[in-house]
């Protein structure tokens, strides 16, 4: 499995792929970030320096108790860091060979206007929360030749959805990912430049999130790399009765050493050095069960 961004590309099954969070926010659930530029900068570097291969750059929190932001301030906020953006591994090595350097950069949002201004202005990679409604964002991630998340959820962002019931998830996210593929692919997106996302805790019951956890290998049979987006989630503190997310680092651990061997291959975290060195210990153990099945 080859994953192909703007004429790089990435062999699958590897050591999974990290993806640091930055936040240009100052209303983040789990209180980690900023809208001072030169701090996200300098967390952007932590980050890489940490062994992030990715580095995923928001400008609006996802939290539905929020209020939304304007296209024009979500991309003030961010636009500033991506003519920025060879400052967060400028002058630093990558931690080790496998280590994806320099990273790429992925564009977290799901409005068009802000896709178009900040694909036009660098970025390798479009992560949309917006479930693809439409297929505005993929055509808009084709025209610049960048990748495409695609993240499971129903109904717009920023509202809330956590009345919503699945007869039966797993079939859910089948259904949804073989239609959302095959309208990217229509709209000029790659499938070698595609990536899924299940959409932890968008949309979903805490017994929809555990069981997307524990059969989450069923995405495999779409032969693109799975994102597992668990980091300090809000499944983490139902289990754990744990309420601030920061306190929630152990946890996210032990969902990365679990999806492992189900057929996760990026994880998008907070904590870049706690799962860089996860992934590393526990990839070998695995190696040979995740390469028998791909």
């Amino acid at each position: 499995m080859i994953l192909r961004i703007r004429g790089r590309a990435t062999s699958f099954p590897r050591l999974p792929l990290v993806m640091g969070i930055v936040n240009i926010t100052d209303d983040s659930f789990s209180g980690d970030g900023s809208l001072k530029i030169d701090q996200a900068i300098e967390t952007a570097r932590k980050h890489v320096s940490a062994g992030a291969d990715i580095i995923d750059v928001g400008g609006e929190s996802a939290r539905t108790n929020r209020a939304e932001v304007t296209e024009a301030e979500e991309s003030a906020r961010m636009l500033p860091f991506l003519r920025r953006f060879e400052e967060c591994h400028h002058g630093l090595k990558p931690v080790d060979e496998r280590q994806l350097f320099p990273p790429m950069l992925s564009i977290n949002t799901w409005r068009p206007g802000v896709a178009e201004a900040l694909l036009r202005a660098g970025g390798d990679l479009l992560n949309d929360m917006s479930a693809l409604p439409t297929n505005e964002n993929a055509l808009i991630a084709a025209r610049y030749g960048a990748g495409l998340l695609i993240m499971h959820s129903v109904g717009l962002p920023k509202q809330r959805h956590t009345h919503v019931c699945y007869p039966d998830i797993v079939r859910n996210l089948q259904d949804f990912f073989h239609e959302k593929i095959s309208d990217a692919i229509a709209a000029g997106i790659p499938r070698e430049s595609i990536i899924l996302d299940p959409g932890i805790d968008f949309a979903k019951q805490k017994q929809d999130n555990l069981r997307i956890m524990r059969e989450l290998a069923t995405l495999r049979r779409f032969d693109r790399p799975i994102l597992l987006p668990v980091s300090r989630k809000t499944v983490i503190g139902d289990v754990l009765g744990i309420a601030d997310p920061a306190d929630r680092d152990a946890g996210t651990v032990a969902c990365v050493v679990a999806g492992i061997p189900r057929g996760a291959s990026i994880f998008r975290v907070h904590n870049v050095r706690a799962v860089a060195q996860a992934v590393r210990v526990i990839y070998p153990i695995y190696a040979n069960e995740v390469r028998s099945s791909c």
